[in-house]
């Protein structure tokens, strides 16, 4: 399994328009890519802006290349990015995901 990691910064005013947007656009597309395992989206407010990173896991680096293009180091962008970032953050990063665990209690489905 491979976990693809974007960042990039918007406006504070913006963060609550930036967050509805990637769900209509960026989280639906990722949801129906055939080899896509899960998307989470994280944020954080900066000083002045905030941070928006994607983490992304797939079954391998040609379920990638099917959604990113050949160049996977490539960010996948949407028609109002442009508009909203403010920095689109650096190169694309992979990782291999070596292990995931979960703690017992979401292992037997919650606690009592």
């Amino acid at each position: 399994m491979i976990a693809r990691i974007w960042r990039g910064t918007v406006r504070l005013a913006d963060k609550e328009r930036y967050h509805d947007y990637m769900k209509r656009t960026g989280m639906e597309e990722y949801r129906d890519c055939k080899g896509n395992r899960r998307v989470t989206l994280l944020r954080r407010d900066l000083e002045d802006c905030c941070e928006f990173l994607f983490l992304t896991l797939w079954d391998s680096y040609d379920a990638i290349r099917e959604f990113a293009g050949d160049d996977i180091q490539k960010a996948v962008y949407y028609p109002e990015d442009e508009q909203l970032l403010l920095d689109r953050g650096p190169k694309i990063e992979h990782f291999e995901v070596l292990e995931v665990q979960s703690p017992p209690e979401a292992r037997r489905g919650g606690s009592s």
